[in-house]
């Protein structure tokens, strides 16, 4: 980060850390949610379904009477995937709009430079942030992320090297939060189960070439090499790969080994590779649910917007918490309910009319969300469940599902 963003970033924290802790007392009856994600920039094919899922969820919590006795007051803003301009369109959010909750953050970057204003002002955060560090960095316990994190992404590749038989992996990572955090995730859990690593490399991002870093792995004669990488970088890495004529497999992030990686390089050079995404809770009501009405508004199946599911259950939960917490709670009496109607024990409740039919009866809930099971650890994160899939012909071609226990 520039000096000088860091200097903005940091008056504008310092400014936030005089204002008073929001609470529903202060506002009236309605309970105000900001929507920040990347409508533009690198998340942009993923923030506009996000937007949409909020904007669904909201409607149907509103449709049921509201939450707390309060109704839901939506606030859309854009983070353009940056951390300067999304501190900027917080700060307008927590000033201006007043909200007290700031949902949908997409980059880790963007999270980190958005939790120093949600802590400062004392309001819930929700992101799809990958970075091991959002949860050290969360003292207040007011961030909840909805992602797994870059280091479950690992633990799920060292699961995958073990039941497809490879016996010499190496890894490769973009220097930064989300790239190191799923090497060392994998390499933590396969060490722990006795393996070695033949090699790591760490680049530097915006190279032209990484034939240096290409020749320095290869050497080591890797069956398959494990990725901390983005779309771009990985691009120029596959080609250069491919041109050397190495046999070698690859373990890639869904976000970076995607459909636009195909275009970019072609079904020839893509042939094989591994890429792994988490999965939503297909088989539960509330993804069906979910499935349905994020069709009938975009025209598109939930399935094309992995991030879009957890948007929806970012409010359904919240939701939830605001119901449990009752008429008139603060912000921090609604946080502190998170968990209480998201993991379990509890009835199984799998939209928020249900939910809250079984709260007027005093009954412990537990919300199964469209996009996970949504059992928060202590850190306030959740585990999905990872999908496998294989480039076959151009086409991503999911061969399985693995869990990780912790």
């Amino acid at each position: 980060m520039q000096r000088r963003n860091f200097v903005k970033l940091g008056g504008a924290a310092a400014a936030l850390q005089f204002l008073p802790s929001i609470g529903f007392s202060q506002q009236g009856e309605v309970f105000r949610i900001g929507s920040l994600t990347p409508i533009t920039g690198a998340g942009s094919p993923y923030g506009p379904g996000m937007q949409q899922a909020i904007r669904l969820a909201v409607d149907e919590v509103n449709a049921a009477g509201g939450a707390g006795g309060r109704k839901l007051e939506l606030f859309t803003e854009d983070d353009q995937t940056k951390p300067d301009a999304a501190v900027l369109a917080a700060k307008k959010l927590i000033e201006v709009n007043k909200v007290q909750a700031v949902l949908g953050t997409w980059a880790s970057g963007v999270t980190l430079a958005v939790m120093p204003l949600t802590d400062a002002a004392g309001i819930i955060q929700m992101n799809v942030s990958g970075a091991p560090a959002i949860s050290t960095l969360d003292t207040k316990d007011l961030v909840w992320r909805f992602q797994a994190t870059n280091d479950r992404f690992g633990a799920a590749f060292a699961e995958i090297c073990t039941k497809r038989g490879f016996k010499r992996p190496a890894t490769m990572a973009f220097n930064n939060a989300s790239g190191l955090g799923n090497v060392e995730g994998f390499t933590r859990v396969w060490e722990k189960r006795g393996g070695k690593v033949a090699a790591h490399v760490t680049y530097e991002p915006n190279r032209p070439s990484y034939r240096s870093e290409l020749q320095k792995i290869l050497a080591t004669k890797p069956d398959v090499i494990v990725m901390g990488s983005y779309l771009p970088d990985t691009t120029i890495i596959l080609r250069e790969w491919f041109q050397s004529g190495a046999d070698t497999k690859w373990i890639i992030p869904g976000w970076a080994a995607n459909p636009d990686l195909v275009k970019a390089l072609g079904a020839e050079v893509c042939e094989g590779i591994i890429s792994v995404d988490t999965v939503s809770n297909e088989k539960s009501a509330s993804y069906a649910q979910f499935d349905a009405a994020f069709t009938k508004a975009t025209g598109k199946a939930a399935s094309t917007n992995i991030y879009a599911a957890m948007a929806y259950d970012m409010v359904i939960s919240l939701a939830l918490a605001m119901e449990a917490a009752g008429p008139k709670a603060t912000v921090e009496q609604v946080n502190a309910k998170m968990r209480d109607v998201s993991n379990a024990p509890g009835t199984a409740v799998f939209t928020f009319a249900e939910g809250k039919a079984q709260l007027a009866k005093k009954a412990k809930v537990n919300y199964e969300g469209a996009s996970s099971k949504l059992d928060f650890d202590k850190a306030g994160d959740v585990t999905p469940d990872f999908g496998v899939f294989i480039i076959e012909k151009g086409q991503l071609v999911r061969r399985d599902v693995v869990s990780i226990t912790l």
